[in-house]
C-alpha cells in the first residue's frame, strides 16, 4: 500500500522545541485529576534513567510549561536512544498537559534501524512504530481504535542524526564553522538538508552553574533554533523564536512543574495573528478579503485555488457562493485513498458516513450533510493527538485537526474527493491557526466542477472567506506552518462586505443558485471556534 509521509513531530533530530511548538497548535483541554495521575504513571517511565541522563526544563515565555529526559545506551548492534517528557500548558484559558515517549534504534554509524514515537492526551496513547529494513519502511499506527499497517519502498536508505550535537563535538566544533548535512526527514521520508552555523563560544547558565558552550544555529524544514553545545557534545541550552526554550537542569529542578492552573501565558493566543486596518464585524458577511501576509514561507500552489488568489505576499479570498465552477480537475480522484490517520476504508467510518448521508442524494447536498453531522457529532475541545479518523469517532471529543480529519475520511468513504487545508481563520478580533477540509463538487455532464472549502468545525457550508489557507496536507504540511508562528504580520487591504448571498451550486451560473431544501441537523455558526477561548 502507498504510505503517506508521517508527521514531521516524529523526528528528534529537528529539537524537542519543534515537538513542543507542535503540541501547542494541535491544542488539548485536560483537567487536574489527569496532571496529578499523568505523574504517577510517568514515574515508571522516568525510572529507567540512569546517572547518564539529561534532565530539561522548557520554558515558554519565562513560565515552566515541561520536562523532558532523554539517554544514549549502547548494544549488540549500536545504540538505542530513549526520550521521554511532559508538557503543562495554558491553552484557552485551560491547563492542560500530554505525554511523549520517543525511542529509536540505530546501528553504530546511528543509522536508523527502528523507532516508536508515542503520544498521549489523556485518552489512550496514539503510537507509531516503524522498521526499516535496507530500503524498506514499515509502518504500524496503533491507536485505541486499533491497528494499521502499510509499507512503502524508499528510494535511498534514510541516514538519522539523533546524537547531532555528540556527532559535531566529534569532530571538533570552532567558531565560524558552516555546514550543510543531509538528515533523515519523517515529514517527507525523504533526507532534507539541514544547515548549521557555529557562533562564538559563551559562558551558559545551565543546571545551576556557569558552563561554556558554543552558540550553533540550526535550519531545517523551515525552522531555526539556536543551541548552545558543549566540546563533548552536550546540548545545555535551545531556544526557538517563538519564545520556547530548552534548558539543562537537575532532576529536581526539571520535573517541578508549576501547579495546575498557574500557568498565566496562554500559547494559542500569544500565537494569533491580530491584523491592521479594517476591522471584521461578521465574517459571515465578508464577500471579498485582501491582505497582506509577511513572515510567510509556503508554497506557491497551496495558496492558490478555492476561492483564493496570491501574488507575491497579497492573498485575496472570495465568498466561494460567488464563485461559478470551473474545468474539471482530473487530479481530484487522487483524494479519495485511505491515509495512515485518515481511514476511509474503515468499516466504522464507512457504516457512520453511510448513516449521516441517509435519504440524502448528490454529492453537494451529502458535502453539506456531512458538515451539519460532524459539527453535531463531536464535542468541541482542544485536543492534542495524531488525528486519526477512526480514534476521533471513538472518542467524539476534539478541535479542528479531529473535525476535519473525520470529516475528510467520511467524504473520501462516500466517494467525495476531500483534502485538509491549514491555515488562519477569523474569530473574535484575531486569526487563529486552524485545519478545515475542501471538496470536490462535480458537474459530470458539464465537465465542471470545483473545490469549495467547507468547515465542521464552524458549521460553515462553505466557509466564510476569512479562512486564509496557507498549506494543504495533514499533520506534516500543519508542522510546515510552525515556522509563521510568532512570526507573521497581517494588513488588511481591502474588505468588501455584503448583506447576504446564496450557497454555491456546482454545475450552474452564479445567477442560477439556490439553496438545496434538503432536512438536515442545524447548529448555529456562531459558536466559538478552533483556536478561540471557549465560554466559561
Amino acid at each position: 500500500m502507498f504510505l503517506r509521509p508521517i508527521p514531521r513531530s516524529l523526528s528528534r533530530v529537528a529539537s524537542w522545541l519543534i515537538v513542543a511548538a507542535w503540541l501547542a497548535q494541535m491544542g488539548l483541554l485536560l483537567d487536574r485529576s489527569y496532571l496529578q495521575a499523568s505523574s504517577l504513571n510517568l514515574a515508571a517511565d522516568l525510572a529507567r534513567y540512569g546517572s547518564t541522563a539529561q534532565w530539561k526544563g522548557v520554558y515558554y515565555r519565562g513560565e515552566k510549561i515541561g520536562f523532558m529526559v532523554g539517554q544514549t545506551i549502547p548494544t549488540a548492534a549500536g545504540y538505542e536512544l530513549q526520550e521521554d517528557g511532559q508538557l503543562q500548558m495554558a491553552l484557552l484559558g485551560a491547563t492542560t498537559a500530554a505525554r511523549i515517549h520517543t525511542l529509536a534504534r540505530v546501528d553504530k554509524a546511528f543509522a536508523l534501524r527502528s523507532f516508536v514515537f508515542s503520544l498521549d492526551p489523556g485518552s489512550g496513547p496514539v503510537k507509531v512504530e516503524g522498521t526499516l529494513d535496507g530500503r524498506r519502511l514499515d509502518l504500524t499506527v496503533e491507536t485505541p481504535s486499533g491497528k494499521r499497517t502499510e509499507s512503502r519502498d524508499l528510494a535511498e536508505p534514510p541516514a538519522l542524526s539523533l546524537n547531532l550535537s555528540r556527532h559535531l563535538a566529534a569532530e571538533g566544533l570552532a567558531t565560524g564553522q558552516h555546514r550543510e548535512m543531509a538528515v533523515f526527514d519523517p515529514a517527507t521520508l525523504r533526507n532534507a538538508p539541514m544547515s548549521l552555523d557555529v557562533q562564538a563560544r559563551e559562558l551558559v547558565r545551565a543546571a545551576g552553574r556557569p558552563v561554556p558552550a558554543f552558540k550553533v544555529r540550526m535550519q531545517f524544514g523551515g525552522l531555526v533554533s539556536t543551541s548552545w553545545i558543549t566540546d563533548v557534545g552536550e546540548v545545555v541550552r535551545e531556544e526557538s523564536p517563538m519564545g520556547l526554550i530548552v534548558v539543562k537542569e537537575t532532576r529536581d529542578r526539571a520535573t517541578a512543574l508549576a501547579v495546575p492552573g498557574d500557568v498565566q501565558t496562554d500559547m494559542l493566543e500569544a500565537a494569533a495573528v491580530v491584523p491592521e486596518g479594517p476591522k471584521i464585524d461578521d465574517p459571515a458577511a465578508v464577500e471579498r478579503l485582501r491582505v497582506r501576509l509577511e513572515g510567510i514561507s509556503v508554497g506557491e500552489a497551496d495558496l492558490q485555488g478555492a476561492g483564493q488568489t496570491a501574488s507575491g505576499d497579497v492573498i485575496e479570498v472570495r465568498d466561494s457562493r460567488t464563485l461559478p465552477p470551473g474545468p474539471a480537475d482530473p487530479g481530484a480522484a487522487s483524494y479519495l485513498a485511505p491515509e495512515p490517520f485518515l481511514e476511509s476504508d474503515a468499516p466504522e467510518v464507512r457504516a457512520e458516513a453511510a448513516k449521516a448521508v441517509q435519504g440524502v442524494e448528490g454529492p453537494r447536498a451529502r458535502a453539506e450533510r456531512l458538515v451539519r453531522y460532524v459539527n453535531a457529532l463531536l464535542e468541541k475541545k482542544p485536543t492534542v493527538s495524531l488525528p486519526s479518523a477512526r480514534e476521533v469517532l471513538r472518542t467524539k471529543v476534539g478541535d479542528c485537526n479531529e473535525h476535519t480529519a473525520l470529516y475528510v475520511a467520511m467524504a473520501r468513504s462516500l466517494g467525495i474527493p476531500a483534502r485538509i487545508a491549514v491555515g488562519l481563520v477569523h474569530l473574535h478580533g484575531a486569526f487563529y491557526y486552524h485545519a478545515w477540509p475542501e471538496v470536490y463538487l462535480e458537474d459530470a455532464a458539464r465537465g465542471r466542477g470545483a473545490w469549495v472549502p467547507v468547515d465542521p468545525t464552524l458549521n460553515q457550508f462553505p466557509s466564510d472567506a476569512t479562512h486564509i489557507r496557507l498549506a494543504r496536507g495533514g499533520l506534516e504540511r500543519q508542522a510546515a506552518i510552525l515556522p509563521m508562528i510568532g512570526r507573521t504580520r497581517m494588513r488588511i487591504l481591502d474588505l468588501q462586505v455584503t448583506p447576504g448571498s446564496t450557497p454555491v451550486l456546482v454545475g450552474r451560473a452564479a445567477s442560477d443558485m439556490k439553496p438545496i431544501d434538503i432536512p438536515i441537523p442545524h447548529r448555529d455558526a456562531g459558536g466559538h471556534g478552533c483556536w478561540s477561548r471557549p465560554p466559561r
